[in-house]
């Protein structure tokens, strides 16, 4: 916990050189307060984020009298929240001190000019030391500065019931070895369990980067020999078109839609079909297997407004297969979100002070167990009292050993968008897989100027 002390002598010589010639700019009057924005829930009943920034904020306000924290919440989907995050970043009369980054989209903010480099700041910060190299990867841009302080990583796997699972004569310690096998334990479920959804796969546009990171990439990057990057080809710089290992990732999909094994097309393409996974359809028996994430249980805690104390007893997790079991064996995909500094922000040294707040090692483990997240940084991963938090959080972070980080270079988010469309046609039955990877190549070419390659 940090001790409840003046500013340290760097960002203090800062603010007061601030304070004498304060003349407006950036997105506060007033030198004496940080303006943090963040990502609230669309859903009312969840507040793990408010709840911890308020416990800062105090913290803050407390370590550094006459300073001020004030919280600047936006409440809206992920689409939105991206959207309406960048109409503040371009004006410095709308600017936010501090803001809460998704890492897919970082350098898409970095290109456009819109986050300042940190790395003056890191330099001098002893804790930065302690955050794994790839989390640290995940925040820096292309012209290798660092522009955001990561507050933790996530994985992903499959969730399972085992009630489910036992009405259908599968066993409790159910771990697939390849993709047929996660269809095939989906197709006994649907014979012998036909009131339930076999299995959730996140696709198409209204679920966004859901369906392209928590599905699709889950299925691509478990393709070829695992050591080879299936999307984008760092030695040339340029993006892979589509090809046998992007056709096998979308036919599973279409599998998974066209036999049924998946919720009605309908619900699949409903914006809100995440909460309903969470809120809904896990909770109360109605799916057997969800591709899905690690943050789960953040829902299901005491306070969430969805609490589920049987969880853990009730679900089961296991590693998503390669595709035909080959090595590694598993796959995950990894993201995460950072805490970055906007280039117009009024007052960027004393939000960066409140970054040190937030990321002691009490208040990053404090923040990884409430929101079900994996630790970015050694020391608190190693820390007996993290890994013993919560059921799951061993499996979840021993998954990083393999897990893959998405290639968020700026054209990403278009990239996203041309896989979602791919998904959806094969979804809904309009496109076959050989119709939707050669729109997929086209609109590749068009989202990177033709920076593609054939494998």
């Amino acid at each position: 916990m940090r001790p409840t002390a003046a500013l340290t002598p760097l960002v203090a010589l800062a603010l007061a050189a601030t304070t004498l010639t304060a003349c407006g700019g950036g997105s506060s009057s007033d030198p004496d307060t940080v303006k943090v924005s963040f990502k609230q829930s669309t859903d009312n009943s969840i507040k793990v984020m408010d709840t911890y920034l308020a416990d800062i904020k105090k913290q803050f306000e407390k370590a550094h009298p006459g300073k001020k924290v004030e919280l600047v919440p936006i409440k809206a989907p992920d689409s939105e929240y991206y959207t309406k995050l960048q109409q503040m970043l371009r004006s410095p009369k709308t600017a936010p001190d501090l803001v809460y980054e998704d890492t897919f989209l970082i350098n898409s903010d970095i290109t456009s000019g819109y986050l300042k480099p940190l790395d003056p700041y890191l330099a001098k910060w002893p804790d930065w030391n302690r955050f794994i190299d790839t989390a640290k990867a995940a925040a820096k841009g292309e012209d290798g500065k660092t522009y955001g302080v990561p507050d933790g990583t996530d994985t992903r796997g499959l969730w399972f019931n085992k009630d489910i699972f036992d009405k259908a004569g599968l066993p409790a310690d159910w771990q697939p070895r390849t993709w047929n096998d996660v269809l095939t334990a989906a197709r006994t479920i649907k014979k012998k369990v036909p009131d339930v959804i076999p299995l959730n796969a996140y696709t198409g546009k209204p679920v966004g980067e859901a369906a392209t990171m928590q599905t699709f990439e889950m299925l691509l990057y478990g393709t070829g020999d695992g050591g080879t990057d299936p999307l984008y080809d760092k030695t040339s710089k340029k993006w892979i078109a589509g090809g046998r290992n992007f056709e096998d990732a979308l036919s599973f999909v279409e599998t998974v839609y066209k036999e049924k094994l998946g919720p009605d097309v309908s619900d699949a393409l409903d914006p809100n079909v995440m909460t309903r996974v969470r809120g809904e359809w896990l909770p109360q028996g109605k799916l057997a297997i969800a591709l899905d994430g690690s943050w789960l249980p953040q829902d299901w805690l005491p306070g969430s407004g969805h609490e589920w104390p049987e969880w853990s007893k009730t679900l089961g997790l296991a590693a998503m297969p390669t595709q035909n079991g080959q090595a590694p064996g598993k796959v995950s995909m990894s993201g995460g979100w950072t805490w970055s500094i906007p280039a117009k922000a009024g007052n960027p040294d004393l939000a960066f002070e409140f970054v040190r707040t937030m990321q002691t090692k009490a208040n990053a483990q404090k923040w990884y167990v409430a929101n079900s997240g994996i630790a970015v940084r050694e020391d608190v991963a190693e820390d007996p009292a993290y890994v013993d938090a919560q059921p799951g959080i061993q499996f979840f972070t021993d998954l990083v050993s393999t897990t893959h980080y998405r290639p968020a270079y700026p054209a990403y988010p278009k990239v996203s968008t041309a896989i979602q469309e791919a998904m959806e046609g094969v979804t809904t039955g309009d496109t076959s897989v050989k119709e939707a990877t050669s729109s997929y190549t086209d609109a590749l070419k068009d989202a990177t100027d033709n920076q593609v390659v054939e494998r």
